[in-house]
């Protein structure tokens, strides 16, 4: 039998690249891959669905999932995670603690991305609610940004469009939720800084509390491929898995560090501490806990239309794994 020609559009992590580079291959598939940016992806997925095989944002896709119009079905391959108490930048000036949030503005580049769902998660522990603010949606550093997929918000969020021609970054009066530092945090032009003073510690304490490692992306089959090849779902998900271990292997060798960044053997052996040998998990039983977490949020944030279970995500062959 010929191998299926299929598309893979997929972001350049270590955790990947095995993939990208050919070292692991995904069974029965002869991939044509792209590297872009999970921002290209996501717009591009939810347009017209022009991939095979891609990487999905978690809050997107649950989305389309909830109005079961979701052109992909899911694969619990986690290939972006992180903890999100870095993303909430604030003016220093104005803002001391998560109450002092309350009745001001916020702004975000979409008020569905999923690092914003698990940020305001964060904030709602501190006593700061969806309806506490004003949601302000705009680019970070471009103008004009809109929703990638269309989200029917309850009354009690307020929720309006940045100025024309303006960026969130020139706009941060109050605080901003991103994935990414506004320029005005990294040039140093306004007193712009973290709302937690050391998110590391802050994420270990979450993390002991909870057992939590926020889940951002997945990957998803295109639904008709996989209605016509039902074993495609669980070959991506071994290719995938058998990746992130090439990865981690590759991480722990320190006779020559593969990161170009000091300490790392450190971090590594913290990590492991906190979290365990498998700190970076994929498949659903080993997830459950965190999925379920986050679409607890993601429908009392007003953006499913439904709350799902974390089983409504994933390909049925990807809901347990052959073991030996």
């Amino acid at each position: 039998m010929a191998k299926l020609a299929l598309s893979v559009a997929v972001g350049d992590y270590d955790r990947t690249r095995p993939l990208i580079d050919g070292k692991v291959q995904i069974d029965g598939v002869d991939p044509v891959i792209m590297t872009l940016s999970p921002e290209e992806i996501f717009f591009r997925a939810f347009r017209d669905a022009p991939f095979d095989i891609c990487e999905l944002s978690l809050s997107s896709f649950t989305v389309k999932t909830a109005a079961g119009d979701c052109p992909y079905v899911g694969v619990p391959a986690f290939v972006s995670r992180a903890f999100r108490h870095t993303s909430i930048y604030v003016r220093k000036d104005r803002v001391a603690r998560p109450q002092d949030l309350k009745g001001r503005r916020i702004g975000v580049g979409e008020y569905q991305l999923t690092a914003n769902v698990w940020a305001r998660a964060l904030l709602a522990e501190h006593g700061v609610s969806r309806s506490d603010v004003v949601w302000v949606r705009g680019g970070l550093e471009e103008p004009g940004r809109l929703e990638k997929v269309a989200v029917a918000l309850p009354s009690a969020i307020r929720l309006e469009a940045a100025p024309d021609g303006t960026t969130l970054s020139r706009l941060l009066a109050d605080g901003a939720i991103s994935p990414r530092a506004p320029s005005t945090y990294e040039t140093g032009e306004a007193p712009v800084g973290w709302l937690f003073d050391d998110p590391t510690a802050a994420a270990q304490e979450y993390y002991r509390r909870t057992r939590i490692f926020p889940i951002m992306h997945l990957v998803g089959v295109r639904r008709a491929l996989a209605d016509r090849h039902p074993w495609l779902p669980a070959a991506v998900l071994k290719a995938f898995s058998a990746a992130k271990t090439t990865a981690l292997g590759q991480l722990g060798d320190t006779s020559a560090t593969k990161v170009t960044l000091p300490f790392v053997e450190e971090r590594l052996g913290e990590a492991r501490a906190l979290m365990g040998a498998d700190f970076w998990s994929y498949g659903l039983a080993a997830n459950r806990h965190v999925l379920d977490a986050f679409l607890r949020h993601h429908h009392d944030q007003g953006l499913s239309s439904r709350l799902i279970s974390a089983d409504d995500l994933f390909h049925p062959s990807t809901h347990e794994t052959v073991k030996v």
